[in-house]
């Protein structure tokens, strides 16, 4: 039995973009906060201003192993979540999706903790349904080289639910839709990040395709505030639940808005379309709204200003 009465919350991929915030939000709202990282694309750089702090406690250790500790809430981050980095080790990242879930679910029905997924919106694949609802099943090629992220998010959803039929379980699930903003890796791949970076660099701005395909770009703090309503909704409330930004934008007006506001001259470079990239990708966020009152806040322009002078200052980019 733990003796204080302040929740303990598991964070595993605590150090990554996503993590390091939620850290920082629960330890600000007076949780403490036991941050799990094996930091392969984490980095202990995101957290070190919080190591002072008597609430917050670092733990190197990979969630495909068991582990062993006392918790209340459970926010299961863990998994390398651009292409770049989970293409890198694609049965290393089936594993850490599979393998972690069912490890992090036995540790919330041994300490009966509630626990959160983290999934993501790559469960519809390239979709036929747009915007996106929760009740769309997703089309999503099950052998191509985005299949280990896609396919290891939809089993461990999977097994969320499995382990809520089975063992009465208390679980939450939420879609993220792409999120943005200060302390992504610079190096990710993912399409804010790296028109910041080659803007910044006065490099080519790499439109892949004609640039129309769409997306939907939410902020991390609207994120993160997401996250946590979801986890105190009541039992009953399970999820799947889409959070995300439904105002959608063209690759190429996200290039077009970048350049502008970094008043860069770099020019658009067209290159190939990978391979499964979605055309169309904008949540229906109706549910978020009904269940957590929740939508986001912060404009497109507003975030991006954070997240290029975040750039300036730590990106080692200009």
């Amino acid at each position: 039995m733990r003796s204080s009465s302040r929740p303990r919350v598991l964070i595993t991929g605590g150090a990554g973009f996503l993590g390091s915030h939620l850290c920082e939000r629960l330890l600000a709202d007076g949780h403490d906060v036991l941050c799990v990282d094996n930091f392969f694309t984490g980095s202990r750089d995101n957290v070190l201003h919080l190591l002072g702090n008597p609430r917050f406690e670092l733990l190197r250790h990979d969630v495909t192993f068991p582990l062993y500790v006392e918790v209340d809430q459970i926010y299961n981050l863990a998994c390398p979540a651009s292409p770049i980095h989970y293409q890198l080790d694609p049965v290393q990242t089936t594993k850490t999706s599979v393998h972690g879930a069912i490890n992090m679910l036995g540790l919330a029905k041994r300490v009966n903790a509630s626990i959160l997924q983290a999934s993501t919106s790559e469960v519809y694949g390239d979709p036929e349904v747009h915007p996106q609802q929760e009740g769309y099943w997703g089309r999503v090629n099950p052998v191509g080289p985005r299949a280990c992220y896609d396919e290891g998010k939809r089993c461990a959803e999977t097994l969320f639910f499995d382990y809520f039929r089975q063992h009465g379980l208390r679980i939450k699930v939420a879609r993220i839709f792409n999120t943005y903003g200060p302390r992504m890796h610079p190096n990710d791949g993912r399409v804010v990040s790296n028109f910041i970076v080659q803007a910044l660099r006065g490099a080519p701005i790499t439109l892949y395709g004609d640039g129309q395909q769409t997306r939907s770009f939410c902020y991390v703090d609207d994120l993160i505030e997401g996250l946590i309503r979801l986890m105190n909704t009541p039992d009953e409330i399970t999820g799947p639940v889409n959070l995300g930004n439904p105002v959608e934008f063209t690759i190429r007006e996200l290039a077009e808005q970048v350049l502008a506001q970094t008043r860069s001259q770099s020019p658009l470079l067209q290159e190939p379309l990978p391979q499964d990239d979605p055309r169309q990708r904008q949540p229906d966020i109706d549910l978020a709204r009904q269940l957590l009152g929740w939508e986001p806040a912060v404009p497109l322009a507003d975030g991006l200003e954070r997240t290029i002078d975040y750039f300036r200052r730590h990106g080692d980019v200009a």
